[in-house]
């Protein structure tokens, strides 16, 4: 049961990472600095394909925790 939870942990984990890196950028690097720039802390809410790339990787965060709590429990016993 160890080896499974723990295989699975891993493909969560590169999983996590893709849907990471696919995820579409919000903002320039070089308007992160730049006064000027006012919407930067303004909040938009998502829509489409990155409304689900946000559920996605919320999801996959919360089993990714979920089987490293159980690896845990597991373990120390």
């Amino acid at each position: 049961m160890y080896q499974i939870l723990l295989t699975v942990l891993l493909v969560l984990s590169v999983i996590t990472v893709v849907v990471i890196f696919l995820q579409p950028a919000k903002n320039q690097s070089s308007n992160v600095f730049d006064a000027s720039s006012g919407a930067l802390f303004e909040r938009t809410k998502a829509r489409g394909f990155e409304a689900v790339m946000q559920r996605l990787t919320a999801i996959l965060v919360l089993l990714w925790m979920l089987v490293a709590v159980g690896l845990v429990i597991i373990s120390s016993k």
